[in-house]
């Protein structure tokens, strides 16, 4: 985290704004609570040292629940609202 923060405060044309992760793919949501409470974290301790963090972009359709009780200000709903694809 100290290296992403330096980075981030180095940037001088950058405009941070937040954080995004996917949680492996699993049929059960709470085991795609770890990631989401990692992402959480680490936006905690950038906060701890002076950076804003606006968003936390987790959670998809089959997840956005849990995410969303870890912090999630973005969910990535697309499956639930237009179905799945067919490849």
């Amino acid at each position: 985290v100290d290296e992403l923060v330096d980075r981030i405060l180095e940037a001088e044309h950058l405009v941070f704004k937040g954080l995004m992760t996917i949680a492996p793919f699993v049929e059960d949501p709470e085991l795609a609570r770890p990631s989401f409470c990692l992402l959480r974290n680490i936006k905690e301790k950038l906060e701890n040292r002076g950076v804003l963090v606006e968003h936390l972009s987790m959670g998809m359709s089959g997840d956005f629940e849990v995410a969303i009780q870890e912090g999630a200000t973005m969910v990535r709903i697309g499956t639930a609202i237009f179905g799945s694809r067919n490849y």
